[in-house]
């Protein structure tokens, strides 16, 4: 028979997180947020509500010489009309760096979305337990990553030894704005997502602020960038223009120079790195705006499909082709007085030559092979001598 541990209980606060910008007390614990209110209030669109609040990038941390931690949480999950039933968002854990565990909280709230009809449902549930045991003897760090696809409200940390709040990383702070592919799409867990995978080769700690199908340009975004304490600076734009068909090429320039010299206004000299869309076939040439495929839903198989028309380029419809000419000849003109400022066209992370090896799924995201081969791509070309992170 296993001894009886002994728990302690640690007040979750904000000094135990990082990556979150800030936190909100809520009737449950603590929700960490990546989008202040101050930003959220001006936007009332519900898909970024509800990709600012699901915790990418987001992870306690603590030093401990605990060998048992009981984590309770009350996550939101979603489920689709008609699509497969999603699985249990992971969390990881990590001891002195290193993945050491996983596991998913079964309980929570549903949320529940009907895609074609546009509308959604919340079912109220209860918090969860997460129990991790084993873990080394002695003094160590310990990080818990949250699902980066599920909100998170954090009720309770229990440990077998006193906690305390990880000391500062020494590390550079890496702050990544992009689309759902930044915040890590569908895949597996939290650490796999490409930017922490890029972050973890290259030495930098992370904030992450890729929002799902909210990477538009939005100026209050830009406010947050040039607000948050950054040693390097990367914005990946361009796909979620596209596939909610929501501006065109008169109003992109100019919506992209906006952005940057808002960004440039807090941090004007940290390096800056512009990341076009990586490749997507469904849009390298056939504008916006994407939609599930029907046909697709009634064989329980979730997947986009293009619902432009390539004869609309003319008339200044956006596609990937489109942006991606349009970033590298922005970047390009704005570095002849911008040294710190480059360009990285999306493809080097995922090009043709993937395409038929690692297709994507939904024909929009990647998987979790792909995140893994990005990440591994970004770390080695932007944070290289030459990269533009280095």
């Amino acid at each position: 028979m296993s001894a009886e541990i002994h728990w302690t209980t640690t007040p979750l606060t904000a000094d135990l997180l990082r990556g979150a910008l800030e936190t909100e007390r809520t009737e449950h614990g603590l929700l960490p947020h990546r989008l202040p209110a101050w930003a959220r209030a001006q936007c009332a669109d519900a898909q970024l509500a509800m990709a600012e609040s699901q915790p990418s990038g987001v992870r306690l941390a603590f030093r401990t010489r605990a060998t048992a931690v009981e984590l309770d949480t009350l996550p939101t999950k979603r489920q689709y009309v008609g699509a497969p039933t999603r699985p249990d968002g992971l969390y990881d854990l990590v001891v002195d760096g290193r993945l050491a565990g996983q596991g998913t909280v079964a309980a929570g709230h549903v949320l529940t979305i009907d895609m074609t009809a546009g509308t959604s449902e919340r079912r109220p549930g209860r918090p969860g337990t997460l129990r991790f045991t084993g873990l080394p003897e002695g003094v160590k760090d310990v990080e818990i990553w949250l699902p980066h696809n599920e909100t998170t409200e954090l009720v309770a940390l229990r440990t077998d030894a006193p906690v305390e709040p990880a000391g500062a990383p020494g590390r550079r702070v890496w702050v990544h704005h992009g689309s759902s592919i930044s915040h890590g799409s569908d895949t597996a867990g939290p650490t796999g997502i490409w930017p922490a995978v890029a972050a973890g080769i290259g030495g930098v700690e992370l904030v992450n602020l890729g929002l799902g199908g909210s990477a538009l340009l939005d100026p209050f975004v830009a406010r947050v960038l040039r607000d948050t304490p950054a040693d390097l600076i990367s914005v990946k734009i361009g796909i979620n223009l596209v596939n909610m068909d929501l501006m065109r090429l008169r109003a992109f320039g100019p919506a992209v120079h906006g952005f940057l010299d808002t960004v440039r206004e807090g941090h004007p000299a940290t390096p800056l790195l512009v990341v076009s869309p990586i490749l997507c076939p469904m849009h390298e040439d056939t504008p916006g705006p994407s939609a599930p495929d029907l046909r697709g839903l009634e064989e329980g198989v979730l997947r986009f499909v293009p619902m432009g028309d390539a004869a609309e380029v003319a008339g200044g419809k956006l596609t990937l082709r489109v942006i991606r000419e349009e970033l590298a000849r922005i970047v390009a003109q704005r570095a002849a007085d911008d040294p710190h400022l480059h360009y990285l066209d999306g493809r080097k992370l995922y090009g043709e030559a993937d395409g038929d090896r690692l297709p994507l799924p939904d024909q929009l995201h990647p998987d979790a092979a792909t995140h893994r081969l990005m990440g591994e791509r970004f770390a080695a070309v932007a944070f290289g001598e030459d990269g533009g992170l280095g």
